[in-house]
């Protein structure tokens, strides 16, 4: 049995369907990452998943009691669960006091208090802040505290809205291994809303496209990033090449599609006729400068329209007929001299390809 289930999941605000048909199993001990535009109802479903507001139809289901049965139960759940809020608030007072005020509540004595109170403010790297107010921290430092404040009481459950969307690089990374060494130290079952795809990669055990208020894919990062079930999913995840077509020959699961005048030979049980748009990742096509013996079934001759350099990589767009958008290491484009208007070679796999049906 799933610790935390939702089946058929609606909610409505003001008319307007917010959350639509939301159907999720999640394991104990698992981490899952919600990940989705703004506005797509992210932080809705957390909010229903922590019982702050019940749905307008549908279940949420924790450790096998239905949210909606009572408020003394919705109560005695919320106890299992902490929700670390994309903006935290904290309390004017102390570092410590913030931190400890949960425990406070719950009628821990002061001593155990104390003890669980100075060991976590080790573990978030904060033990010389405890007499500190609260309120003159940093960003990064507060989201700390925040954390630091929903797992001192070692929830079953922990909601992450958004963690590291309003700090700094060097605050996030902290704030990312201090939420991973507390997930695997407490081994937490994690749910975590986020549109940094990077970070919910390097963090979640699975993932959940959501998009306009609905849950469109779920699987492994490698699943959703290599085979996304649409194109809306495919231009979330990053696919920034999905060119229409369609196939004009297969042969066994090889097959021919038309292109802009051009062909792609990809790997795919599509029949014949079919209108489909094929996918293809920047980082799977590689770049040259002449025309070279490979092992890819697809090579086309282009030229360079633009080239972007963000630190180690650089994006190179290239009009072979159809446009294609390539990753390739800055270094890699100095040492080809990959710039406007020059001539090159584009070439991918046929297994590199994912087909999805239009």
């Amino acid at each position: 049995m799933p610790l935390l289930e939702t089946i058929d999941l609606f909610h409505t605000l003001n008319e307007q369907d917010i959350l639509k048909n939301i159907n999720l199993r999640i394991d104990k001990g698992e981490v899952l990452a919600i990940i989705g535009p703004t506005g797509a109802g992210k932080t809705t479903l957390l909010r229903l998943l922590n019982t702050l507001e019940l749905p307008s139809s549908g279940r949420v289901i924790i450790d096998g009691k239905d949210t909606a049965e009572s408020p003394i139960v919705r109560l005695e759940l919320r106890r299992k669960m902490a929700f670390v809020l994309q903006k935290p608030v904290v309390f004017n007072m102390s570092v410590f006091d913030n931190i400890a005020i949960g425990l406070k509540w719950r009628g821990n004595n002061k001593t155990e208090i104390t003890e669980k109170t100075s060991n976590i403010l080790e573990l978030i790297g904060l033990a010389d802040y405890g007499n500190r107010n609260a309120r003159t921290l940093s960003g990064g430092e507060t989201q700390r505290v925040a954390i630091a404040r929903a797992v001192i009481s070692e929830p079953e459950i922990l909601l992450l809205d958004e963690p590291g969307a309003n700090l700094d690089p060097v605050s996030s990374a902290r704030t990312e291994e201090l939420l991973l060494d507390i997930i695997n130290r407490y081994k937490t079952t994690t749910v975590m809303a986020t549109h940094d795809m990077s970070q919910g990669q390097r963090m979640a055990d699975r993932v959940a496209v959501m998009l306009n208020g609905e849950i469109l894919q779920t699987g492994d990062w490698h699943q959703v990033f290599n085979t996304p079930g649409s194109k809306d999913i495919a231009y979330f995840v990053g696919v920034e090449n999905i060119i229409d077509g369609e196939i004009v020959s297969a042969q066994d699961e090889l097959v021919t599609i038309k292109v802009d005048g051009s062909v792609i030979e990809a790997v795919t049980n599509y029949p014949v006729g079919d209108k489909i748009s094929v996918c293809i990742r920047p980082e799977d096509i590689t770049v040259s400068t002449t025309r070279t013996s490979t092992s890819a079934r697809n090579s086309f001759a282009g030229k360079i329209k633009n080239t972007v350099s963000f630190g180690a990589l650089t994006r190179v767009t290239i009009d072979c007929g159809f446009t294609l958008v390539v990753l390739v290491t800055t270094r890699s484009a100095s040492e080809l001299n990959l710039v406007k208007d020059k001539e090159v070679f584009a070439s991918f796999k046929a297994t590199a390809i994912h087909v999805i049906k239009r």
